[in-house]
């Protein structure tokens, strides 16, 4: 199922690259690159096989309820942990962006502010999908009852 990003396929591939930014930057400098890099993905590839993405900044907050290695009370990354998720058609039209002359200049800026290199990994997608609305959560409720 993939109704949570719009068009994705039932097959589509999930790619999450894990940045850690060198103490000298911020995350201004991040997000600078980041969106130049994303901005030239979206112009060049939303053609052939992206569909999307998102980028996420640790808040430093760990969930006590949702967490089963102890009770921590704050990331130590906060701030300086980010996730670049993307959506593609398929792993080869991931990596055919890659490989675009537009987009390694970009993806070489991005990498300057990285302390932990980058290792992107790419996931197969089982299940995405929005919240209800009010009115069909009170129907699935009464369903279970």
């Amino acid at each position: 199922m993939s109704g949570l990003i719009p068009n994705f396929p039932h097959n589509g591939v999930v790619t999450v690259n894990r940045v850690i930014l060198k103490p000298k930057y911020t995350v201004e400098d991040l997000e600078e690159r980041v969106a130049l890099l994303c901005e030239n993905v979206k112009t060049y590839h939303s053609t052939t096989g992206f569909i999307g993405g998102l980028v996420c900044l640790n808040s430093g907050q760990i969930s006590n309820e949702g967490s089963t290695v102890g009770q921590a009370i704050d990331s130590s990354l906060k701030g300086k942990e980010a996730l670049i998720v993307t959506f593609w058609n398929s792993f080869d039209d991931h990596e055919a962006s890659h490989r675009s002359e537009t987009f390694q200049p970009l993806f070489e800026q991005v990498l300057e502010v990285c302390e932990n290199g980058n290792e992107e990994i790419a996931y197969d997608m089982l299940w995405s999908g929005a919240a209800y609305s009010k009115e069909d959560a009170e129907k699935a409720r009464a369903a279970k009852q």
